[in-house]
């Protein structure tokens, strides 16, 4: 391992994410999801013969299987390498674009509606430089915009990164930093899930699930098959069964807790934590406060550029007032879940 890693124990020079038991860890983490794909798929085809003559008469069947196989493990390298979306990130985006395009603008702007939910920041550079001297800056504004008045600063910014939090983040000890719409920190893909990277997230998860379904029809076929010779001699294959058979079905729990969190708008830690929050705690469990509606909630979190950073104020007393009144024959009509 030393000689692969760049020959000295002290550096790691070939391989610098390695140089820290963190980094190590993940990729040790990494290395052992990919062998445990391919121990799966080259056991199917070391036992079973059927399905070698199978891809000889049929090979598009074997070619999807193992495009599938492929497209899993590149989302889970792509998901575990994508940013979750810092806040810290999300200043610098700001400056810098703003800076970029030498806009003149001095004040922060907001769409005419706050049901869009998304904010859209403009910032001077040289007014950006004599508020950070000031001491208040475009972002300390936008962010206390988004909460109810009276809300204090203390309130809303991190102890850890002593930045302010805009609603919805959180953060993350792991990482060390905070994240936009902080879903859960990730032990498998080294990263938080939050608003950057949630998308694809549910994506791995979907093609993970499709993947050890398949996996597991084939193995249930090939032991189905092999029935009258003695269970012990495929004592292996019975287990690598069992344990998928329990991983299938944590993923589908998984995928179907996450489409419900993504139709209602909401978040893991949200919906856990949502007593220990402060600006959810008076409200009703079976409100959605940043719901806009399913299909809304759905092209939001498909369809929305994931390079422009969203950040949704609280809804207002008149918001949560509509959102508590009881369903109607015309509001089923007009599809009020919906939109």
């Amino acid at each position: 391992m030393v000689a692969l890693c760049g020959g000295t124990l002290e550096g790691f020079s070939f391989f610098p994410c390695l140089s820290d038991p963190h980094g190590r860890s993940n990729f040790c983490l990494k290395l052992a999801l990919v062998m445990l794909h391919l121990t799966y798929v080259a056991l199917l085809f070391a036992f079973d013969k059927e399905f070698i003559q199978k891809t000889n008469q049929h090979p598009w069947y074997t070619a999807a299987y193992l495009l599938l196989l492929v497209a899993t493990l590149a989302q889970y390298f792509i998901t575990s390498g994508s940013s979750p979306g810092y806040v810290i990130d999300a200043m610098r985006a700001i400056n810098e674009t703003d800076a970029s395009g030498n806009r003149a603008t001095s004040t922060s702007t907001q769409p005419a509606s706050r049901k869009n939910g998304s904010v859209v920041i403009t910032i001077d550079r040289k007014q950006l430089e004599k508020n950070l001297l000031g001491g208040t800056t475009s972002w300390e504004k936008l962010v206390m915009d988004m909460y109810a008045p009276g809300t204090s600063v203390g309130s809303v910014t991190c102890t850890c990164c002593n930045v302010m939090q805009p609603p919805r983040a959180k953060h993350c000890h792991d990482c060390d930093k905070c994240v936009l719409q902080f879903d859960h920190h990730c032990v498998w893909l080294g990263t938080c899930v939050g608003q950057g990277n949630h998308c694809r997230f549910w994506w791995y998860i979907c093609s993970e699930t499709a993947l050890s379904f398949w996996t597991g029809t084939l193995y249930i076929l090939y032991l189905k098959s092999h029935i009258p010779k003695p269970w012990w001699s495929y004592a292996v294959l019975i287990l690598l069964l069992a344990g998928l058979s329990i991983c299938l079905l944590f993923l589908l729990l998984l995928l179907l807790f996450h489409s419900y969190l993504i139709l209602t708008n909401q978040t893991t830690y949200e919906l856990v934590r949502r007593r220990r929050i402060l600006y959810l705690r008076n409200i009703p469990e079976r409100i959605f406060p940043f719901s806009k509606g399913v299909c809304r909630n759905l092209y939001d979190f498909c369809c929305a550029r994931s390079s422009m950073y969203r950040m949704e104020p609280l809804p207002t007393a008149q918001e949560l007032e509509e959102k508590l009144r009881p369903y109607t024959c015309s509001d089923v009509l007009s599809c009020r879940c919906c939109c």
